[in-house]
C-alpha cells in the first residue's frame, strides 16, 4: 500500500471541508471538489475561518494556516479531483443514490492503487462499495463534527474489504491526529446507532413533556459526563440529516427505538432544522 500524499475529497459542506482542512494541516496535497464555484468558495471560506480562530485561541501558528491553505486547491471537476490521488474521502449527503453515482464517476478516473472512503455515517458500505469495479480498495471513514476538533474516526470495513484497505485508512487517521476504531459493516455502525437511540429518546421525552431541552441535555451533560446533551447534539448535527439516518435504520434493523417522533417529522416539515436555520430545539 503506498503512502497517502494526495486526497481528494468530494464534499466542501459541514464535513468535507474539515477533512480537507485536516489533511492539508499534516501535509498534503488536497484537491476539494463541489458542484459549482460557490460551494467551494464556501468551502474555502469555512476553512479559513476555523484557522483564523485557532490563531485566536492560540491553537494554530501564522505559519501553519498558511501552509495549510498553500495545500488546498479547489475545482467543481470530479475527475480532475481525484486525478493522481492516493485516497479519495466523498463527504455528499446521506444519499445512497447520490453516493453510488459519485462512485461510479470516481472509479472511471482515480488510480488503480487508491483508496476510496465514504464518510457516510449510517449507509452500507457493502451497496456503496458494488458501484466500484475493485470493492476491496473501498471502506468508510466517519469523520464528525467539526472534524479539526472531534478525535473520533469510525473505520468501517465492508465484507470486500482488503486488510491492507482496512489498515490504511486506520494509519491515516492516526497521522489526522485522531482516534480510529474498527466497526464491521452494520446499519449505523457503533456511534450512529448509540446516539440515534438516545437522540429519538430525548425528542419523545420533550414531546412528551418530561422536561425542556435544556434539562434534558443537562441531565447527560452533569449525570453521565456527556459534553453535549442529545438535542443540543441533533441540532447541530441538522434535525433533517438525523431524521433522514433513524428513518433508514428503523427501517433497516426493524426496531421501535429507531421510530422517528412526530414532533422530528414536523419541525422539519417547519424547516427547522436546528442550528444551520437558527431555530431546532433551541434558538441559534
Amino acid at each position: 500500500m503506498s503512502t497517502i500524499d494526495t486526497v481528494a475529497v468530494l464534499g466542501a459542506g459541514t464535513m468535507g471541508h474539515g477533512i480537507a482542512q485536516v489533511s492539508a494541516a499534516i501535509g498534503c496535497t488536497v484537491r476539494m471538489y463541489d458542484i459549482n464555484d460557490d460551494a467551494v468558495a464556501a468551502g474555502m471560506g469555512r476553512i479559513r475561518g476555523n484557522l483564523d480562530k485557532g490563531i485566536a485561541r492560540g491553537k494554530v501558528t501564522e505559519e501553519a494556516r498558511e501552509a495549510t491553505l498553500a495545500n488546498l486547491t479547489t475545482t467543481t471537476r470530479i475527475a480532475e479531483a481525484v486525478t493522481g490521488a492516493d485516497l479519495v474521502v466523498e463527504a455528499a449527503p446521506e444519499s445512497m443514490e447520490l453516493k453510488e453515482s459519485i462512485f461510479s464517476e470516481v472509479d472511471a478516473a482515480a488510480p488503480g492503487h487508491a483508496i476510496l472512503a465514504t464518510n457516510t455515517s449510517s449507509l452500507s458500505i457493502a451497496q456503496i462499495a458494488a458501484s466500484v469495479e475493485d470493492p476491496g480498495r473501498f471502506v468508510g471513514m466517519h469523520f464528525f463534527n467539526p472534524v479539526h476538533i472531534m478525535a473520533l474516526v469510525e473505520v468501517v470495513w465492508g465484507p470486500a474489504t482488503s486488510e491492507d484497505t482496512r489498515d490504511a485508512a486506520v494509519d491515516f487517521a492516526r497521522r489526522l491526529g485522531k482516534e480510529p476504531i474498527v466497526v464491521k459493516d452494520a446499519p449505523g455502525f457503533a456511534s450512529s446507532r448509540l446516539g440515534i437511540v438516545l437522540g429519538m429518546e430525548a425528542i419523545r421525552m420533550f414531546e412528551q413533556g418530561v422536561a425542556s431541552p435544556e434539562d434534558i441535555d443537562k441531565a447527560m451533560e452533569l449525570g453521565y459526563r456527556h459534553p453535549m446533551g442529545p438535542l443540543k447534539l441533533t441540532d447541530l448535527v441538522g434535525l433533517d440529516v438525523r431524521l433522514g439516518i433513524t428513518e433508514y435504520l428503523h427501517e433497516t434493523l426493524g426496531s421501535d427505538a429507531f421510530a422517528p417522533p412526530a414532533l422530528l417529522r414536523r419541525m422539519v416539515e417547519e424547516g427547522k432544522l436546528g442550528k444551520k436555520s437558527g431555530q431546532g430545539f433551541y434558538t441559534w
